[in-house]
């Protein structure tokens, strides 16, 4: 994943440059103090490296309040003072400005510094907690460095932040309060239900949440340790401790004393021995970051000893031994302009933000997932509405939250369907999610064009040209009709040779032969995909044991929670009809090597699988060669489930096995970082010999 520089904007005159410091610092005062900002984070960054650019050329024109050089941008204050001032951190945005920083800083304390630590830099508020007997007594904001604001009404709603340590010790922890992606989703549902406007980002969700004193409504937030130092009446050999301790290792002791760290996370703080091995760690972090359950803005990196953060010192702003290495912005603020609602392949309407064009992540981005109608009725989106935008990595923009400050007055109501609007028919509103009564047949030719796939039945020479050509002769109304297809009906057809119908009647008949696992996936059902349905087969081993099984069943299948279960029950009894012309078509309808669930009362030890791989988290990453070389990557996972292991997409201390291929990068590095065990796509081979075909 490239990392790039964001650009600074551009002052060209002095009256450019005051109307520059006068938006920084709005916006700055305005985030920090209700969460709320007319200004994205890169719009920000670029707005204050010109400030600071302009200001390094006209050194006699520095307005007093100019951002530079300020915590927080200058825009807070607060009234507790901090034993120990809490700086922000300066920024680079590049491989070249971090070496020139690690240059400066040997330069500085005079010698190459062989111990940094790398960790994420956490989109949240710096926050300190001080805990006197082992007893949190004490939360108070970063503020403008010096002192900052209490706090402590949040004490007991935020998460990894305990009440008591676990020795009765006096000390302060700073860290980062922020939501994850659920907490921000339950914060705007208890907001909005309450009357308020949703949050923009979870970013602002925090900043807001963290302040607000006599709200009728609470919501959690959690809480990462960065840093842990003595105060007045910490005992004097642990004050003694902790001064001439290593960063990694104050990390390892917050952990111990019970409070929450990167650790237990994909991206946990590591230590790296030189500039190369810091830059792959940051290339290693940004290729996680779309996968992580809360915001990651940039990578934090410190000199790892004491003496060297002692022999750097500080500025009055920022420290000199740590950066902060800034990704690109996943977020930004364009205007929606209207609303499209498509049809998917299960019926389900679905609404499609059509955006003012904005750059994000360096592709242009013109569209962006509205999730269903209540949740745009739940975050009171207009038409016009300035709305913050996220995307990161392959994830597919949404839209979060209108920016609802920034509203003129000419927003307009988003008109919902009254039909669907793919074929005219009643639309099914009972779920949030709405759906056209006709269901898979109002867009049958998606539908069945999924279900032939190479991951689901994989019927060769069905492409979606072919499927439309046989639902408009109407030679086929639904999944069931393709097994039924006569060589007679075929030569009916236009550009259907002999040869070409005996070649995609053989595709079908071959298709028979996938197993249960795949004909669930081709069934499509809603809140299921591939890996899901493969889990589902495993372990129920058979169609009648799925179709038998109720919601409490259907929970005991690994990612399937109480509001999925159900509609997934619900679902399968809808599908009855079609499964039972599948059988009698003659299609699989059990998983091999698999056993059907256990009793409800049978522990989990009772019900494991065997197999070479049993129990085991597997990750594949690079090109497959030898035996493996033409399998697709679901194929791969097929087969990793299929010898008793669990198929993941992202390395972290839990993984087992990393199958490493050609052109393996950085989840290979990760793995060899973790002591986790490797093995070639040949090695791998071998231990599944047994199950390849």
């Amino acid at each position: 994943m490239p990392v790039m520089t964001t650009p600074a904007a551009v002052l060209v005159d002095a009256a450019a440059y005051a109307q520059a410091v006068e938006d920084a610092v709005r916006a700055a005062a305005a985030y920090y103090a209700g969460g709320t900002s007319a200004l994205d984070d890169d719009a920000y960054d670029r707005l204050v490296r010109g400030i600071s650019a302009y200001e390094a050329e006209h050194p006699d024109q520095v307005l007093p309040d100019s951002p530079s050089g300020k915590v927080a941008g200058g825009a807070v204050e607060g009234d507790v003072p901090h034993s120990v001032a809490m700086l922000s951190l300066d920024n680079v945005f590049s491989a070249e400005e971090f070496t020139a920083w690690t240059v400066s800083l040997g330069r500085r304390i005079g010698h190459e510094v062989t111990r940094f630590g790398v960790g994420p830099k956490l989109d949240g508020l710096a926050i300190a907690a001080r805990y006197e007997g082992g007893r949190l007594t004490r939360l108070v904001t970063r503020g403008n460095g010096t002192a900052g604001e209490d706090v402590s009404h949040a004490i007991g709603t935020i998460e990894g932040l305990p009440g008591h340590l676990a020795e009765p010790v006096t000390v302060e922890v700073r860290g980062e309060v922020l939501m994850t992606t659920a907490q921000f989703e339950h914060a705007n549902e208890v907001r909005t239900g309450h009357g308020g406007q949703p949050f923009a980002n979870p970013r602002n969700a925090a900043a807001g949440t963290l302040r607000a004193k006599e709200r009728l409504y609470t919501v959690p937030m959690t809480f990462f340790g960065y840093s842990l130092l003595p105060l007045p009446g910490t005992d004097p050999d642990l004050t003694e401790r902790l001064n001439a301790a290593a960063h990694s290792d104050l990390m390892g002791l917050a952990a111990e004393l019970g409070v929450h760290t990167s650790a237990r996370t994909a991206v946990p703080d590591t230590v790296a021995e030189n500039a190369q091995q810091v830059l792959a760690r940051v290339q290693e972090i940004a290729a996680l970051r779309a996968e992580l359950p809360f915001g990651i803005d940039g990578i934090v990196i410190k000199a790892d000893l004491a003496a060297d953060q002692q022999a750097a010192g500080s500025g009055s702003r920022a420290p000199r031994w740590a950066i902060a290495y800034k990704l690109p912005a996943v977020e930004k603020i364009t205007r929606l302009l209207e609303v499209e609602w498509n049809v998917g392949r299960t019926g389900i309407i679905a609404p499609r933000g059509v955006l003012e064009p904005v750059v994000i992540e360096g592709s242009t981005i013109t569209y962006a997932t509205l999730h269903n109608p209540a949740d745009i009725t739940r975050r009171d989106l207009r038409l016009g509405d300035q709305v913050m935008v996220h995307r990161a990595g392959d994830v597919i923009p949404r839209i979060e939250a209108p920016v609802a400050h920034l509203r003129t007055g000419d927003e307009q109501p988003i008109v919902f369907p009254e039909v669907c609007p793919r074929c005219g028919s009643a639309i099914d509103r009972s779920g949030e999610r709405w759906r056209c009564a006709q269901g898979r047949n109002c867009h049958l030719v998606a539908s069945l064009s999924y279900a032939a796939g190479r991951d689901q039945l994989d019927i060769e020479g069905l492409g979606r040209t072919r499927v439309v050509q046989l639902v408009d002769a109407g030679l086929i109304t639904d999944l069931a009709g393709l097994f039924t297809l006569t060589r007679e009906a075929l030569l009916g057809l236009d550009r259907m040779g002999e040869t070409s119908t005996d070649n995609l009647l053989a595709a079908i008949e071959k298709a028979k032969q996938q197993p249960l696992s795949r004909v669930l996936c081709a069934l499509g059902v809603r809140g299921t995909g591939r890996s899901m349905s493969r889990r589902i087969a495993r372990h129920f081993a058979t169609m009648d044991a799925l179709r038998a099984a109720d919601a409490d069943a259907m929970q005991r299948v690994e990612g399937i929670g109480s509001e999925k279960a159900p509609s997934i029950v619900a679902e399968l009894a809808e599908l009855a009809p079609l499964i039972d012309e599948l059988a009698a078509a003659g299609l699989t309808m059990t998983e091999p090597g698999a056993t059907p669930a256990p009793a409800a009362d049978e522990t989990p030890a009772a019900a494991a699988e065997g197999g070479p791989l049993a129990g085991m988290a597997v990750v594949v990453t690079g090109a497959m060669t030898g035996a493996l070389e033409k399998l697709s990557r679901n194929e791969m996972n097929e087969l990793i489930e299929r010898a008793g292991g669990r198929s993941s997409s992202s390395v972290s201390k839990r993984t087992a096995l990393v199958v490493a291929g050609e052109g393996a990068g950085s989840k290979r590095a990760r793995a060899e970082q973790l002591g986790i065990r490797l093995a070639t796509p040949d090695e791998f081979a071998a231990l599944v010999a047994g199950l390849l075909t």
